[in-house]
């Protein structure tokens, strides 16, 4: 692959191209085209082309993709192949289920601790047999753990601060769920998930498609 920056939603239909590469394999289907599996995504066959074309030649004119050799390619790129350690601050209802959440593990992000603040929670056993950590000993539990990712479950006035934390404890990446803008070091690698802007962009397609009728 070359040494250039790759958009973000490139990196996200890899995900989604994986995703449907995986039921496909399942069913039995060994070789697809860029048109058709654009067209199983709603997504334009050209786009397909160009997200893969990034890292290299995966396909033959004419003959389309191996599905088990496509596969094996965007997992190597996600690295999917490897087991990733993560933690969770902020034991709350989102961070709670998310650390109970058993698809993670079967992806390959192994939940290793979660934290909070609160002594109501600290020292509550989760379903998945974890126990909530005290955050005073994050960076002592992180490095211990080997943590990789960090994900951030905690009130928008209290994420900077989680995520300094994270940074200084050499966690490798955040995924930051609070509803805050995080000052991090340029070229850090962050997701923010802000889940109400994904309710307001779906309320638009809504709307627009009433509009239509």
């Amino acid at each position: 692959m070359e040494n250039r920056k790759i958009p973000k939603p490139t990196i996200k239909r890899l995900a989604v191209y994986y995703r449907c590469l995986e039921n496909l394999i399942k069913s039995g289907k060994e070789t697809i085209s860029s048109q058709e599996l654009g067209n199983r995504l709603n997504i334009k066959a050209s786009q397909v082309r160009k997200d893969l074309s990034y890292f290299g030649e995966f396909g033959k004119r004419g003959i389309g993709y191996q599905t088990r050799r496509l596969q094996d390619g965007i997992a190597e790129i996600l690295g999917i192949k490897r087991i990733w350690n993560v933690c969770i601050v902020g034991a709350g209802n989102l961070g709670m289920a998310l650390a109970n959440y058993p698809g993670l593990s079967k992806s390959g992000y192994q939940i290793k601790a979660i934290f909070d603040v609160s002594s109501e929670k600290i020292g509550k056993k989760l379903q998945n047999g974890l126990v909530v950590e005290d955050l005073k000993n994050f960076e002592r539990v992180a490095r211990k753990e080997k943590i990789h990712i960090g994900v951030i479950t905690v009130p928008a006035n209290n994420a900077q601060q989680v995520a300094d934390l994270m940074i200084g404890s050499g966690i490798e990446g955040i995924i930051n769920f609070a509803p805050a803008k995080l000052n991090i070091p340029e070229n850090f690698p962050l997701e923010e998930i802000d889940i109400s802007l994904t309710f307001r962009a779906l309320s638009f397609q809504i709307t627009m498609q009433k509009s239509r009728q």
